[in-house]
């Protein structure tokens, strides 16, 4: 049938078919293929954070909830996200998912919304996404709650584990934003 392992037939003396060095015999000879330098690799430029964006930030400061919630420290801010009815998904969670962490962490990563582990276990990125969350932080030499905070945009997790909705997104946001500046 001809089948083999190709590492055989790779190691056998037959004569090579037609291809390139038949065509480089018919041409003359071959050609050198120009070849350019890859460009330097320069490190990634990190900027330092600019001071009150991130409150200001696309953020209705008239919205007495929102200013309310900008001015909180980490305890006021917990206990917020615990009593929120916003938006309604209280209602259809377990409990709420706050965030977990160093909060005073350099790293900072932010999940989109609680899935039915999260919601199950109060914490963000648990069961196979933070298994491979961990090992990802493990491999760059951090590890979670060891200057890193993990949080989602909603505190709240959406019934089936649908896509947020904007407006839910948007009652979520000041929460989200004050985490980040506590941070």
């Amino acid at each position: 049938m001809g089948l083999a392992p190709v590492w055989k037939l790779r190691g056998s003396k037959r004569e090579p078919g037609p291809g390139i060095r038949d065509r480089e015999k018919k041409s003359g000879e071959a050609r050198p293929v120009a070849s350019k330098p890859p460009p330097p690799r320069r490190p990634p430029e990190i900027l330092p954070p600019v001071p009150g964006l991130v409150g200001a930030a696309r953020l209705d400061l008239a919205d007495d909830r929102a200013a309310r919630i900008l001015r909180m420290d980490w305890p006021e801010l917990k206990k917020a996200v615990a009593a929120c009815q916003a938006c309604g998904l209280r209602k259809t969670c377990t409990q709420t998912v706050f965030g977990v962490g160093d909060e005073k962490a350099d790293w900072l990563l932010v999940g989109e919304a609680p899935g039915a582990e999260e919601d199950a276990r109060g914490e963000p990125f648990v069961g196979q996404a933070g298994r491979l969350l961990d090992n990802m932080l493990a491999a760059i030499g951090l590890a979670r709650g060891e200057n890193v905070y993990i949080c989602n945009v909603l505190k709240c997790r959406p019934p089936g584990n649908r896509n947020p909705e904007p407006f839910e997104v948007g009652q979520c946001t000041p929460h989200l934003l004050r985490q980040l500046e506590l941070i």
